[in-house]
């Protein structure tokens, strides 16, 4: 009986769990889902046969190895900062491994030996990153077969809340990992436009976000993510003009983000400046007062005074309550502690609650003499606050490929993400079968 050991039963893992649970008596396979909270893990496992919830410190070497040597292969739904714990003991016990994060440079670290051990690393298998890859080559093969060229490439991304569960200033839930949604933006973003290269810093990411109509009668804007260049390679698009891969959400949301950006709310390196606050208002006080100088205090009332978004920022404010004087969350360490306390609270997801993804691929190309654009979308909506469209898109993925590769469907070996055709054609084709499904256009010039 082949084990499958499962790190994580956070938000994002109850689709996956359920895809798993459908697939266990059907292979004969064993699933076990590790989580610090045991009570969770139980959960999401429920009366499942073949399936079995366990709670440790992911931290405890002895404990973790076990579970890993136990199983036939791992997937990762842990903070990014600890699949590199993971990682090291499937290389150790030569165990694949499956996670939904990006593959960062502790990862990459083991590449020699992952390939070595003629082992499968599938990384970036959820939504933003893992269903935009496949699904973007799919129709850039599918181009490029027709003999196109590519001249431009955009992919857009958003986990949302669904229009009618949009009822605060914010326009926007908590739907996946909060410190991700606090840290959002931090490394800069890089991406090339009409043949520039454009370097965004942290504080102006936010500052001016393009707007979309991907959904009608519902405003969407853009903001640029992380580095952008990279992928150019990975796709194959190499002698591109334009290719830029982007984040969606409500042109309110990006205000709002970007005054908390520049207001440095979102810091992660401010302890000392922070550490004798002991309620909210404190806290709003002592970031804001060095942006409040004699010295600069005229050109701050100018450009407050002149905001035609002010009364909209204040309303955020108010929402989240951070001008209050309660007490601030206990053992906080920086300000993005404080900042992802208040998000949880205030804009969490009530049980009725609906969210949305939604994603769209716009390209531009050339098939001859002729100009063509092509756009490629998804919409997929939550049922609840527990089965959500985030759940579904980054869970489903993941379950797949651990179906396929246990099935010897899938034979790579390496550190992949899903850019292959071995990978990406059958795992879109199922995801088809669970109602995720691209609308794709095409218009000539």
């Amino acid at each position: 009986m082949k084990k499958i050991l499962l790190f994580g039963a956070g938000k994002s893992a109850t689709c996956l769990i359920e895809y798993l649970v459908k697939e266990l008596k059907k292979n004969d396979w064993h699933l076990l889902v590790c989580d610090a909270d045991i009570d969770i893990a139980k959960l999401k496992v429920g009366n499942a046969e073949n399936a079995e919830a366990v709670s440790i410190n992911v931290e405890d070497e002895m404990e973790r190895k076990k579970l890993v040597q136990s199983a036939d292969i791992i997937i990762s739904m842990l903070p990014p900062a600890l699949h590199f714990l993971i990682a090291k003991d499937c290389v150790e016990f030569s165990k694949n491994l499956l996670t939904a994060s990006y593959v960062d440079e502790n990862i990459r670290s083991l590449e020699k030996e992952i390939a070595d051990k003629k082992l499968l690393f599938l990384c970036e298998m959820g939504l933003d990153p893992g269903i935009d890859h496949m699904s973007a080559m799919k129709l850039i093969n599918s181009i490029k077969d027709r003999g196109g060229n590519i001249n431009s490439f955009i992919s857009h991304c958003g986990g949302l809340v669904a229009p009618e569960s949009d009822n605060n200033p914010w326009h926007y839930k908590i739907t996946w990992n909060p410190r991700n949604i606090v840290l959002a933006g931090k490394d800069g973003a890089e991406y090339i436009k009409e043949n520039q290269a454009i370097n965004i810093p942290y504080k102006s990411v936010f500052r001016s976000c393009p707007p979309i109509y991907a959904i009608e009668n519902y405003p969407l804007c853009w903001y640029p993510n992380r580095d952008s260049l990279h992928y150019i390679d990975l796709y194959g698009l190499q002698g591109i003009a334009t290719f830029i891969r982007t984040t969606l959400r409500h042109p309110a949301f990006c205000r709002g983000w970007n005054k908390f950006v520049n207001m440095r709310l979102t810091a992660t390196d401010d302890f000392e400046t922070i550490k004798d606050c002991k309620t909210f208002a404190d806290w709003l006080t002592v970031k804001t007062s060095p942006y409040f100088t004699n010295k600069d205090w005229n050109n701050y009332l100018q450009i407050y005074l002149t905001d035609p978004f002010r009364n909209e920022f204040d309303r955020q404010m108010v929402f989240l309550g951070l001008r209050r004087k309660e007490p601030l969350p206990q053992n906080f360490t920086c300000s993005a502690d404080i900042l992802q306390y208040v998000l949880e609270s205030k804009l969490a997801m009530a049980a009725d609650d609906k969210d949305m993804i939604v994603m769209l691929h716009e390209l531009e190309y050339e098939i001859g003499n002729k100009k063509y654009e092509a756009r490629s979308s998804l919409i997929v909506k939550g049922d609840d606050s527990l089965k959500t469209a985030m759940a579904k898109t980054v869970g489903l993925p993941l379950g797949i490929a651990t179906k396929l590769i246990l099935q010897d469907k899938i034979k790579l070996t390496g550190l992949h993400i899903p850019v292959a055709p071995e990978i990406y054609e059958p795992v879109l084709k199922e995801l088809e079968e669970n109602g995720i499904k691209f609308k794709e256009e095409i218009l000539s010039q």
